[in-house]
């Protein structure tokens, strides 16, 4: 898991750092992102990292905001 990696010695704390778990895991999910080595994912665990690091508190308002920064669409399903 890419952000787990971001976060690894940070002076986050405990709820913090659940904070930007759970928003990661649901931005992973609303993109249907699978493969959390794929390098999307990456780009995802930066930009969560970077909202939350701007003082956006809430995952799913997090996550809200990462899709649209960026701009990644998810396929239609077959």
């Amino acid at each position: 898991m890419p952000i787990s990696r971001f976060l690894q010695g940070s002076k986050l704390n405990p709820e913090e750092i659940e904070r930007l778990n759970s928003a990661y895991v649901q931005t992973l999910r609303s993109l249907g992102l699978v493969d959390r080595n794929d390098p999307i994912a990456e780009l995802v665990a930066r930009k969560i990292l970077k909202i939350g690091a701007a003082g956006v508190r809430d995952p799913a308002e997090i996550s809200k905001l990462a899709v649209k920064q960026l701009g990644i669409v998810r396929p239609p399903s077959i």
